[in-house]
């Protein structure tokens, strides 16, 4: 079974709570930040969810997160088959363990397990 799509993010500067207002009134998301993180986390009703915040660095960017089995091991995988590791398997607080990865034609993606 190949492995799905899990989450995707949504990372901007500027003014995120007003991003985040746009999306919840263009598609009707439910968009709810009350954590530490700030991390606005996307309720769509029925696809996959997802997440609205700012960057810790550098410029905004889109990713989808990929569900795996190991991260870690994911991660070797895709290191083997040319990609570049950007962000080395971290716990997420009270979530998922996520790392990302750059593919070789240089687009980020995201690996999950929760």
């Amino acid at each position: 079974m190949a492995n799905p799509v899990g989450h995707f993010e949504i990372m901007v500067t500027g003014d995120v709570d007003r991003i985040r207002k746009f999306y919840a009134e263009a598609f009707g998301w439910k968009i709810d930040a009350s954590n530490p993180m700030n991390y606005g986390l996307v309720d769509t009703g029925s696809g996959i969810g997802g997440g609205i915040a700012k960057p810790m660095q550098g410029p905004g960017y889109v990713t989808v997160y990929v569900e795996v089995a190991d991260v870690q091991k994911a991660l070797d995988k895709i290191v083997s088959l040319g990609g570049t590791t950007l962000m080395p398997p971290m716990d997420v607080p009270n979530g998922p363990k996520i790392a990302m990865f750059k593919d070789p034609a240089g687009s980020v993606i995201g690996l999950m397990k929760r």
